[in-house]
């Protein structure tokens, strides 16, 4: 029987599943990828300015009604928020570059070799760079996303700081060798070409200026020889290059002995500086700034109430015990078994530490926040989870009959008394019952904001009690803005102990806004004028300077004095923001910027924390925040960064942070009669003969009697002349609202009136006499002008 034989199909008749595309299709495929990219570009850049405003929207995608700020609208918000946040922080910028480069791949035809590598490369970079930020930048979790900073997290756990930081310089070799072609070679050839190239410039250049010293300084001397004997023998060429090294070598070691000299010299004058300042010293002593009122007696605690139970709290077991249940049983009814719960009592906020049970998302008890405050019927429930440092969950819950903290208990405490800062302040109490107590030369500045009633001004006292209780006069001076005319009225009669001002002002509390804008400017100008003195004394700031001068190491003559630290307050901040903007917006973020060394501090308070109040450029250069009861989520988190702030209880119930952690107070309680009291105590002492002035500043607007050209004159200076005559009231304000114009312009405008005639000159917050009676007789002056 024969086989039978199979008929094998032909290779090319067996069929797999194959993707490909047609050219066109790698077109449409391709140019999508690049403007997929560039969309994913400008919606992560947009993220980093408008994360905060979009945070609220994340939740109502669907609802057409909401906008985000986000440059792509709500779909930019939900995939930045995704990538930057959740995902891998800075690092996702890659992932539009990877997708260009696709894109053009394909809308280019070019062939795919590579590609899949540039991939593996991109996504390591993005790894790397993740877990990098998250252990750099671990205080803002921004820059390495969540995955950054949970890898961090966990590797920390197991290989500590120190392992973590050895496996990224681990990644980042393989990185550079890898891809870079990076070697121990190659690196030390670039340094032996870049080190022979600069000794080459340097050898050049020396010989180069040794050769022009010599042509200056050997002049030609033409002899005359009567005796053939004395006719010098014929000099060859390379005689004259023996003598011109010779000569150069001679140069070098003159040049050499005077350098040496010079030093010896500069040498010689400080040590001379130096056995004359310890001669001082060891004659009349250390300079005492303070010698000049040194009978002054700083305010005693009998001053301040002790607000009755002077600080102590009273413990109610009952309500301890009821709350307690109330979170165990809450939290059960969602299956969260907890494995241990304490508790800490504050003055008016009582912390329940819980431990759950393994296995138990610390998310899903963040999220019943709400289910637990309507359990407990309380308001001000605040869950933190975790507390850092330690291992538990924190649910503050506010106490039915709060303890008021007392500025008499935080003034008297230890912590304060003994306290070895430049400027303590003391705020109040935690929720441990501690005296909380920080310093402002180290903050630098401090951005206080909450709504009205909810102890913003008590909080401006606290402030500034805590400073009068420490501080002599000669160690620090307050300038204290107050649009609001009320706040700070009081701290008038320590005007010539504590207060500065402008040298032409007559109340050292500023109220009017063009005092505070030359106020501001002056500020600027004192800056300016104490970085030159801290330059000329070789010190790097204000403490090192008063340490100096009180050493008496540094010349009054040479223009050196004892320095102060300057406190500025403003109490209703947004007030000025809406009235002169920029013109205040910009010298103060000058000064927040710059003022930290040279010991100027700013404390702006403001009852409206909204975005264009409290801009960008303020927010950076504020790291701490004091925030007080806010009514929304928004608004705490343009104070705070994030939300917290709408969750207080109102009356001195408050918010710090100084850029990490987040700290519950109650603020001390300082009453109005209790300030009168300590500044009628200190204005009876005797004082300066005058209050601290500050650098005279001349602003473009506060010249009167300048002769302004008739071709200079604004294109709507007739109209104003108008509405200033028909109305007769003399003012900057009225041509603002009338005209709708900047606060600049229309203070241009007043000076040209007054040129003009038609107004008179300033009087101060009074309105300007208008000088012509009626539209008439402005027509009859400006046509005479003319003329």
């Amino acid at each position: 029987m024969a086989k039978k034989r199979t008929k094998s199909k032909p290779a090319s008749t067996k069929k797999g599943f194959s993707f490909k595309l047609s050219k066109q299709n790698k077109i449409i495929l391709g140019s999508l990828l690049v403007l997929l990219s560039i969309a994913l570009f400008f919606s992560f850049t947009s993220f980093y300015f408008s994360w905060q405003a979009d945070q609220s929207l994340l939740t109502e995608f669907a609802d057409r009604n909401e906008q985000a700020n986000n440059l792509l609208n709500k779909f930019g918000a939900s995939v930045s928020h995704f990538f930057m946040y959740r995902g891998f922080g800075i690092a996702s910028f890659i992932f539009p570059i990877l997708l260009c480069l696709t894109g053009l791949y394909m809308f280019l035809n070019l062939d795919k070799k590579g590609l899949l590598g540039k991939w593996i490369w991109g996504l390591v970079f993005v790894i790397w760079i993740s877990i990098a930020m998250g252990f750099f930048a671990y205080e803002l979790p921004l820059l390495g996303g969540l995955v950054g900073f949970e890898m961090n997290d966990f590797l920390q756990d197991y290989m500590g700081k120190i392992g973590v930081l050895l496996l990224l310089v681990f990644g980042l070799i393989v990185i550079l060798v890898r891809l870079f072609k990076f070697s121990p070679e190659g690196i030390a050839a670039f340094f032996k070409r870049k080190s022979e190239s600069l000794a080459t410039e340097f050898k050049n250049g020396g010989s180069e200026e040794i050769l022009m010293d010599t042509d200056k300084e050997l002049p030609i001397v033409v002899d005359t020889y009567t005796h053939k004997e004395d006719i010098p023998p014929l000099v060859t060429e390379e005689d004259n290059t023996e003598n011109k090294k010779t000569e150069t070598t001679t140069k070098v070691a003159v040049k050499e002995d005077t350098i040496e000299m010079e030093v010896e010299k500069i040498t010689e004058e400080k040590e001379e500086k130096d056995i004359l300042s310890e001669k001082l010293v060891a004659d009349f002593g250390e300079f005492d700034p303070t010698l000049e009122l040194a009978n002054y007696k700083f305010p005693h605690l009998d001053l301040l109430d002790p607000h009755g139970n002077s600080g102590g709290i009273t413990i109610n077991q009952e309500e301890l015990e009821e709350n307690k249940n109330k979170i165990v049983e809450t939290l059960k009814n969602y299956k969260i078994g907890i494995g241990q719960i304490k508790a800490t009592i504050g003055p008016t906020v009582t912390l329940y530490e819980i431990v759950p049970v393994a296995g138990v998302r610390i998310s899903k008890i963040k999220n019943l926040e709400d289910d637990i405050a309507l359990s407990l019927a309380a308001l001000g429930i605040r869950i933190i989870a975790p507390i850092p440092g330690k291992g538990t969950i924190g649910i503050e819950v506010p106490n039915k009959n709060p303890s008021v903290v007392s500025m008499r208990s935080v003034i008297a405490s230890s912590k304060f008394q003994k306290a070895e800062m430049e400027l303590p302040i003391a705020f109040g109490k935690t929720i441990s019952n501690e005296t909380f107590v920080v310093d402002l030369a180290k903050m630098p500045h401090l951005l206080m904001a909450g709504a009205t009633g909810q102890g913003k001004s008590v909080g401006l006292n606290a402030v500034l009690t805590s400073l009068l209780y420490k501080k002599h006069p000669a160690e620090v001076k307050f300038i204290l803005v107050d649009p609001k005319k009320v706040e700070l009225t009081l701290y008038n009669k320590i005007e010539r102990h504590y207060l500065a001002k402008l040298p032409d002002s007559e109340e050292a509390i500023i109220t009017d806004n063009t005092k505070v804008i030359h106020t501001l400017n002056s500020l600027c100008i004192e800056m300016d004028n104490r970085y030159e003195v801290l330059k000329l004394a070789m010190v790097r700031n204000i403490k090192e300077y008063n340490v100096k001068f009180k050493a008496r190491k540094l010349n009054p003559n040479d223009g050196h004095k004892f320095l102060p630290y300057i406190v500025l307050v403003i109490d209703e901040f947004a007030d000025l923001i809406m009235s002169a903007g920029k013109e205040v917006e910009t010298p103060i973020a000058r000064l927040a910027q710059l003022a930290r060394a040279i010991g100027i501090h700013l404390v702006i308070a403001t009852q409206r924390p909204s975005v264009n109040v409290i801009t960008g450029l303020i927010k950076a250069n504020f790291p701490a925040r004091l925030a007080f009861r806010v009514t929304s989520k928004i608004d705490s988190r343009t104070i705070l960064d994030t939300q917290g702030a709408d969750q207080l209880i109102g009356r001195g119930d408050m918010l710090f942070t100084q850029g990490n952690d987040i700290t519950r107070l109650q603020c001390a309680f300082v009453d109005t009669p209790e300030v009168a009291k300590i500044t009628e105590f200190i204005g009876s002492q005797r004082a300066y003969p005058e209050a601290h002035l500050l650098p005279e500043y001349v602003g473009e607007d506060s010249g009167t009697g300048i002769d302004y050209d008739i071709a200079d004159r604004d294109a709507m200076f007739r109209e104003a002349a108008e509405v200033i005559v028909n109305a007769q009231q003399g003012s900057a304000s009225l041509i603002q609202r009338k005209l709708k114009l900047g606060y600049n312009r229309a203070g241009r405008i007043i000076d040209q009136l007054e040129a003009a005639g038609i107004v008179g000159p300033f009087e101060g917050s009074k309105a300007r006499q208008v000088l012509v009676s009626d539209i008439y007789a402005l027509d009859q002056l400006l046509s005479n002008e003319i003329k």
